[in-house]
């Protein structure tokens, strides 16, 4: 498998954790440095893990998530993006203050698994045509890492713009990506 494949495939796959982390980033007002970091482990972690385990998992785990993956994919995006849309209409600045952070725990971690199931199909796919499944991996997380660190740096450019509302366009952004999921699993 060429590199430029691999890195098609990564940038694919990375274009989630892209808009997710945009739509995070610009309803927060932006990201410190610390938040952009840990979203990009996490996010690029995932890419990592998930192939891996596709690829040890092989065609069973396929059989076993295929019919429903694209609905607990959709279902955790439109449960954070349902969430940051309800939250985008607190009025006062201080009930904002004293939210959770989307960049810790739970949060963090639903959306890392939400934005890396395609990652589990396509370690699968590496398993059954035979390829070797670190390499690609690793790419993939690498490219993720460095996708959501940009998504963390234009947030805020994209918060001024949207200025109050952007909280709510970045979770119409992660219902959307949940959608898109519902619709390509629906045409292939």
């Amino acid at each position: 498998m060429s590199f430029v494949f691999i890195v098609g495939i990564a940038l694919a796959l990375a274009m989630d954790c892209f808009a997710v982390t945009l739509g995070v980033a610009a309803g927060a007002r932006g990201l410190t440095a610390r938040q952009a970091v840990r979203m990009a482990v996490y996010f690029g972690g995932f890419q990592f893990l998930m192939p891996v385990a596709g690829w040890f998992a092989g065609d069973r785990l396929l059989a076993l998530i295929s019919r429903f993956d694209h609905w607990v994919a959709f279902g955790l995006l439109a449960l954070v993006g349902g969430r940051m849309i309800h939250e985008s209409f607190e009025t006062s600045e201080e009930d904002k203050a004293g939210r959770p952070d989307q960049t810790r725990g739970r949060r963090l971690v639903v959306l890392a698994v939400a934005t890396s199931i395609d990652s589990l199909a396509v370690g699968l796919s590496l398993g059954v045509v035979g390829t070797s499944v670190l390499y690609p991996a690793a790419v993939i997380g690498a490219t993720s890492f460095v996708v959501t660190v940009a998504g963390a740096r234009l947030g805020p450019v994209v918060g001024r713009l949207a200025g109050r509302r952007a909280e709510l366009a970045g979770g119409l952004v992660l219902i959307a990506i949940g959608i898109k999921i519902l619709v390509e699993h629906a045409g292939g």
